[in-house]
């Protein structure tokens, strides 16, 4: 596997030199090295024929590599935060990822879109992006094309989103904390929650950012619900161990871990920076599996379906908003 897993790590420390040079040449990265590593894989794949040398570690590094970067990022959520803000929005907060789940996933498939692409698509704008499509992934036994094709129209939509929120604000008539929760529920990762933010108020930023955790938070759920529901023909003779994959188990222990305090905090820092290495590291992994042109087949109905999810999703936003009574 070392042949494969040396040109992963290549490629990914090509990754954080290309976010390190967007950052000194235009103050922010526009691509986040999670992106660049699935796309400068895909380039490398499409254009090198590769030895077969490659391939394991190539399949190591998008399964099992993938696989521990779910079970670490469990140590970097807590929950008892997000606990302190009362169950109205909590509960509706989830209420509204599940459903843009379900309508993202029915528009996916009325346009034509694998049920395994309508998952990872749904999962990634409901709930947290890049990294919701990376854990749903191994559950579902999505192939290296629908990950890669996933999260490179949601990358790119994630930063269009990023920034025409802020236009938004005085458009939609929104004040500081009801702007904060909007962010919160439709830009996908919580850096970019920050950037959407933090320009415009700290008010904004600190409630955008607890909102966002929420979502986070449903990603341990939603992928337990699908890893059950993929086995459920089974569900009466197969042992408990074996329904609920290993790094899920994990996944949940660590963040219950973390969220009662049992995880020192020197240690949450380095977990969390050793998922986001692994999370990239496996995304090349990906990349490198992916022919871009077979990619780009996908291009048109990828485009509509991300759209109309991302719609809906603002839509859901302004409903509970609103509903809540929230000024």
């Amino acid at each position: 596997m070392l042949p494969g897993l040396a040109l992963c790590g290549i490629v990914t420390g090509a990754a954080f030199a290309l976010e390190a040079l967007e950052e000194h040449f235009f103050g922010r990265a526009w691509l986040e090295s999670l992106v660049l590593a699935i796309l400068i894989g895909s380039i490398v794949r499409t254009f090198y024929k590769l030895d077969a040398r490659f391939e394991a570690g190539i399949r190591f590094g998008a399964k099992t590599v993938l696989e521990i970067a779910v079970v670490l990022l469990g140590a970097s959520i807590s929950a008892s935060a997000i606990l302190e803000k009362g169950p109205d929005l909590i509960g509706g907060i989830a209420v509204v990822v599940l459903m843009v789940i379900l309508a993202s996933y029915c528009i996916g498939r009325v346009a034509g879109l694998p049920s395994k692409m309508a998952i990872l698509i749904a999962c990634g704008n409901s709930i947290c992006g890049n990294s919701a499509i990376a854990a749903v992934a191994p559950v579902i036994d999505a192939n290296s094309k629908d990950v890669a094709a996933s999260i490179a129209f949601t990358a790119v939509f994630g930063v269009m989103v990023v920034l025409i929120l802020p236009f938004l604000m005085p458009v939609l008539s929104l004040s500081l904390v009801q702007y904060g929760i909007f962010a919160g529920m439709t830009v996908y990762a919580v850096p970019q929650v920050l950037a959407a933010t933090a320009a415009v108020s700290q008010t904004s930023a600190q409630i955008g950012t607890l909102v966002k955790l929420v979502r986070v938070l449903m990603l341990g759920p939603v992928v337990l619900l699908l890893s059950l529901m993929g086995r459920k023909d089974s569900a009466f003779r197969t042992p408990l161990s074996q329904m609920v994959p290993w790094f899920i188990i994990g996944f949940l222990l660590l963040m219950a871990l973390r969220s009662f305090n049992f995880i020192p905090q020197f240690a949450i820092q380095p977990a969390h920076f050793s998922a986001n290495l692994l999370t990239i590291m496996s995304m090349a992994a990906l990349g490198l599996g992916v022919d871009a042109r077979s990619v780009l087949k996908a291009g048109g109905r990828v485009t509509i379906v991300v759209v109309l999810s991302l719609l809906i999703l603002s839509a859901a936003s302004l409903v509970l908003i609103k509903l809540l009574g929230i000024v």
